[in-house]
């Protein structure tokens, strides 16, 4: 197996020292150079006697979708004039030159500076299901449709900071703190998801595709709408105690479910799957079933980074304790608490008051919630493992492993 992985990774140093002409020529050689070693009489004598084909395919899938997600990278953010472009195109806002300079701000402020993981996850989860030739045009509708994830993820939280009155986000003052908005970024949250409709339709109208991409958009975003709306309920009014009866797992396992794993981990996926041409239901359930519990996975980090992270890494300062979130926090050191515990809660959980925030941070570490994360952090990273195992023979594991691999042990 080492021989291989020497074998295919001098290749791929060989790819990225060239110049590449067309800008997807590292996408579309993927496939090229798979194939290409496979039908090599030296891929006989490379290979490790104890691995068997199927392992040592996926070892190959593996380390090229590692190389070729650098190269995603650079084509997804240099992609990312030709949206602008595209959406200021609109025959609508032809009519409307002050707005075009508007959405323009909305859009740069907005989609730019994160980490760009669910977008890329299209471009990327397409490349590997597709494991054939990828024409410039099918490459540029996947990266476009990266974007429309991408500006999906905007418009959640651009309406998510005000709801939240949270201060930053990637590391710069939330847009509703910016240019005197307040409650009237609302409206461009709203210009956000109405702008991903363009974007679709501007790329894939004439595709077979367009109606389930169209369709996967909307219900991932009635999902996601009523996953907030949960979280929304379960948090306590201004100047009132937090209901602990509402802070159970049941609850939080629900709120994660819609408002985080379906948009940030089903999405990119389905839709790499339906841009490749994969029909069968059966397919998209066996995805969803690994993609929304790492999604849950997903969730729960955020929610110790939003505690426990360092502001200068994750981006933006944790408002959870202050907001009365039910976090995962919340929900696991309630069972632990003793009724002094439980009173401290009661009284300083919700509240914006800093000394009731430390206090409640020094319960959780009290209560080894830091210790307990650790031990979910891995339990779940080996049971996922372990689902991912499962499915090799119906779906490539490279996707699901490709999620894995950015999300373990992250701190932002």
């Amino acid at each position: 197996m080492n021989n291989i992985r020497f074998y295919i990774l001098v290749r791929i140093g060989a790819m990225c020292q060239n110049r590449m002409p067309r800008s997807n020529q590292l996408i579309t050689s993927t496939p090229k150079l798979l194939r290409k070693f496979h039908s090599s009489k030296s891929s006989s004598v490379l290979r490790d006697p104890s691995s068997n084909e199927q392992e040592i395919t996926e070892q190959l899938n593996n380390l090229l979708v590692m190389a070729s997600s650098c190269k995603i990278k650079d084509q997804f953010h240099k992609f990312f004039p030709e949206i602008l472009r595209c959406l200021k195109s609109s025959p609508t806002l032809n009519e409307l030159p002050s707005m075009q300079q508007w959405i323009e701000k909305v859009v740069d402020y907005n989609l730019k500076g994160g980490k760009m993981n669910r977008g890329m996850a299209v471009v990327e989860s397409f490349v590997i299901f597709k494991n054939d030739e990828i024409s410039e045009k099918d490459t540029e509708i996947a990266i476009a449709l990266g974007w429309a994830v991408e500006m999906l993820q905007a418009f959640f939280l651009v309406a998510d900071d005000i709801m939240d009155d949270s201060l930053t986000r990637r590391m710069k003052p939330c847009w509703y703190r910016t240019n005197n908005l307040g409650v009237k970024a609302f409206n461009d949250s709203i210009l956000l998801e109405s702008l991903i409709y363009h974007i679709i339709s501007s790329y894939c109208k004439d595709r077979h595709y367009y109606l389930p991409v169209l369709e996967l958009f909307h219900d991932v975003t009635m999902r996601t709408s009523l996953g907030q709306a949960m979280d929304l309920h379960s948090a306590p009014d201004p100047n009132q105690s937090p209901n602990l009866s509402k802070f159970t797992m049941e609850t939080y396992d629900a709120i994660v479910k819609y408002k985080t794993a379906f948009y940030s981990f089903y999405l990119p996926v389905a839709i790499a799957m339906r841009l490749a041409g994969i029909q069968d239901e059966r397919l998209f359930k066996q995805a969803a079933d690994i993609l929304l519990p790492m999604g849950r996975f997903f969730q729960v980090q955020d929610d110790y980074l939003d505690c426990f992270g360092d502001p200068e890494v994750t981006g933006k300062i944790g408002t959870d304790i202050e907001d009365g979130k039910c976090s995962w926090l919340i929900v696991t050191a309630l069972p632990l608490c003793d009724s002094a515990q439980r009173q401290l809660i009661e009284t300083r959980y919700g509240s914006k008051d800093p000394s009731s925030v430390k206090m409640v941070k020094t319960l959780y570490q009290q209560l080894g919630i830091p210790k307990l994360y650790t031990e979910y952090e891995e339990n779940s990273y080996k049971q996922l493992t372990q689902m991912i195992e499962g499915i090799k023979q119906q779906l490539p594991t490279s996707v699901f492993q490709g999620f894995m691999e950015k999300i373990y042990k992250r701190l932002n």
